[in-house]
C-alpha cells in the first residue's frame, strides 16, 4: 500500500474560512492564513485552498491571501477557485501554489485540462468534481455544487484524466459535512476509471472513517476534510498514529 495523504481543505469565502453541510449553510471558521500556518506545523501532508465563491460570482480568485497562506506554509499546496484560464494557472501559480485545481472552468471549456496539462505538466493539473447522484446516476455539479451539468461524472473525469490531469478530487455532495464516513461507491467508481491519484472528499466524521477509507480502497491516494479538521474533533497527529498502527502507510508525523 502506497503512503497515504491527509489533506486540511480551506473553504474560503470574503477572506474568511467557511463549512457548511452539502455545501449549503456556510458558516464562519477562521483566518485563513492562521489555519494555514497551524496545519502546516501540525502534521498536514498539503494543503487545499478553495475560493469557493469565485466561479458562481464571475470573478478571479483572491490573491492577496493566497500569497500570504503560500508565505506561511510549508507543505505543498493546491488552490482553486474561479480557475477558467491558462492565466489564471499562471497567476495562482505565482502566488506559491504548487498545483492548480480546476473544475467550473474545465466544464466551461473542456479544452483547458489539455492546454494546462501541456504548459504546466500534469503534475500540476488537478481536476476537482463536485458529484451528487440525480435518480442514481453520478452528475458532474457546477458553481460550487449549485449547477447540475447532466454530465455523467465517471466518464467526465476519465476523459479529463485522458487529457492530462494528474489527480482527480472527488467531492461527494451527497456526504458533504454530514460526518457519516467517505462516500465509498462513488469513490470505488472512480478509482476503478482512471489510474491517477484520486484524493476522497465529503464524510469523514471520525478517525474510523479515514481507516474505512483505505482499508476498503486502497486505491485512494488521500483523504481529505474541513470541519473536523477545523474544530478539532480529529488531531492530525493523532488520526496518523492511528492509521500507521493499523499498519496503513503514512507520511512524516508530528505532534503538537
Amino acid at each position: 500500500m502506497i503512503t497515504k495523504r491527509i489533506i486540511p481543505c480551506l473553504d474560503v469565502k470574503n477572506g474568511r474560512v467557511v463549512k457548511g453541510v452539502n455545501f449549503l449553510g456556510l458558516n464562519d471558521v477562521s483566518s485563513p492564513v492562521e489555519l494555514a500556518r497551524y496545519y502546516s506545523d501540525h502534521g498536514a501532508d498539503e494543503l487545499v485552498f478553495y475560493d469557493i465563491t469565485a466561479s458562481a460570482e464571475g470573478r478571479a480568485l483572491f490573491t492577496d491571501i493566497l500569497t500570504e497562506v503560500a508565505r506561511q506554509i510549508f507543505i505543498p499546496l493546491t488552490v482553486g477557485g474561479g480557475i477558467n484560464s491558462l492565466e489564471d494557472f499562471d497567476r495562482v501559480l505565482k502566488c506559491g501554489a504548487d498545483k492548480v485545481s480546476v473544475n467550473s472552468g474545465a466544464i466551461r471549456n473542456p479544452s483547458l485540462v489539455k492546454e494546462a496539462a501541456k504548459r504546466y505538466g500534469d503534475q500540476c493539473v488537478v481536476l476537482s468534481v463536485d458529484v451528487k447522484r440525480v435518480d442514481g446516476v453520478f452528475r458532474v455539479f457546477a458553481k460550487g455544487g449549485r449547477e447540475n451539468t447532466g454530465m455523467e461524472a465517471i466518464e467526465w473525469i476519465r476523459r479529463c484524466v485522458g487529457d492530462g490531469a494528474g489527480e482527480v478530487v472527488v467531492n461527494s455532495i451527497d456526504t458533504d459535512g454530514v460526518k457519516g464516513g467517505f462516500d465509498l461507491p462513488m469513490l470505488q467508481a472512480v478509482c476503478d476509471a482512471v489510474s491517477v491519484p484520486v484524493i476522497a472528499s465529503g464524510g469523514a466524521g471520525c478517525i474510523r472513517h479515514f481507516s474505512e477509507l483505505f482499508h476498503s480502497l486502497p486505491q485512494v491516494d488521500a483523504g481529505l476534510a474541513a470541519s473536523i479538521f477545523h474544530f478539532h474533533e480529529v488531531d492530525i497527529g493523532e488520526l496518523k498514529q492511528s492509521l500507521l498502527a493499523e499498519g496503513i502507510p503514512m507520511r512524516t508525523i508530528k505532534k503538537g
